[in-house]
């Protein structure tokens, strides 16, 4: 299940404060596996569940920088959109993603600096209206001067 916005470009010149963007999709067994295989993160807390159901979470959770993956979707995808180029992120971890989870991801534009082409986005991803990531990221934003 993947719900989310158009795809393509917002140029810095038509940003606007409290603009928002997000995606909705449901992370599975096999992101989880593919992730691991991308990342080299074969951690047993995500990928062995009789392992998972010893430690604090009590069963398997996707990797927090998968969760964090679908903030960078919707910069890349979305707002700003092609052509953006991440400057920083900040991440704060407040619970886990799970296996058959729907990870809503949100990005909403809190400042912008127009000479600098920046863009400073405050980031959220949540399961069932419950917040499991926060932080900010900062981005250059594509510019029609530079098409």
């Amino acid at each position: 299940m993947l719900d989310n916005m158009p795809r393509g470009t917002i140029c810095i010149e038509d940003i606007e404060m409290g603009m928002t963007r997000h995606l909705r999709k449901e992370v599975t067994d096999k992101d989880i596996e593919m992730f691991a295989e991308v990342s080299t993160d074969h951690n047993p807390v995500h990928l062995d569940e009789d392992y998972a159901q010893d430690t604090i979470f009590e069963g398997r959770i996707a990797h927090g920088m998968l969760t964090a993956g679908l903030i960078s979707a919707v910069i890349g995808e979305q707002l700003p959109g092609h052509g953006t180029i991440y400057m920083g992120q900040t991440l704060k971890f407040l619970g886990p993603v799970r296996p058959g989870d729907v990870v809503y991801a949100e990005v909403k534009v809190i400042d912008i600096d127009l000479a600098k082409r920046r863009v400073k986005l405050d980031c959220h991803c949540s399961v069932n209206d419950k917040k499991v990531l926060i932080g900010e990221a900062t981005v250059l934003a594509p510019s029609r001067k530079f098409d």
